[in-house]
């Protein structure tokens, strides 16, 4: 599993250079998104194994992406796995109900959790 393309769709910087130095740590190829429209843009010329949202986003939000994902043909098959400070039940619901994989809290998980969580995705959809 060691060559599996991760896609991090992410605004803020701290974090998203944390994820993508643990999980290239981890044996992952990892793509970074600065916003939404980068983040389709990016999967769509080169469509990852799994794609890291953050749902609060610059010009395309989170669901925004999550949608356009699943509707289009070359990628409705990603498995998307939310990662966001929306922890409200409705932005939850509407996440899976969009077809999301598995919605993470920030606050709420460690970065090995994290990785930990796509790891399970990754084999659960790909072994």
């Amino acid at each position: 599993m060691t060559s599996m393309k991760i896609l991090i769709i992410e605004d803020d910087k701290f974090l998203r250079d944390l994820m993508s130095q643990k999980l290239t740590k981890e044996g992952f190829s990892v793509k970074e998104a600065l916003d939404g429209e980068e983040g389709l843009k990016m999967a769509l010329e080169e469509p990852p194994d799994l794609v890291l949202l953050d749902l609060i986003l610059p010009r395309v939000d989170g669901f925004g992406v999550l949608e356009r994902i699943k509707k289009e043909p070359k990628l409705s098959h990603l498995p998307v796995l939310i990662l966001s400070n929306l922890g409200q039940k409705e932005d939850v619901g509407r996440a899976l109900s969009m077809g999301a994989e598995d919605f993470l809290i920030k606050s709420n998980f460690t970065l090995g959790e994290i990785v930990e969580k796509i790891k399970t995705i990754l084999k659960k959809k790909y072994v």
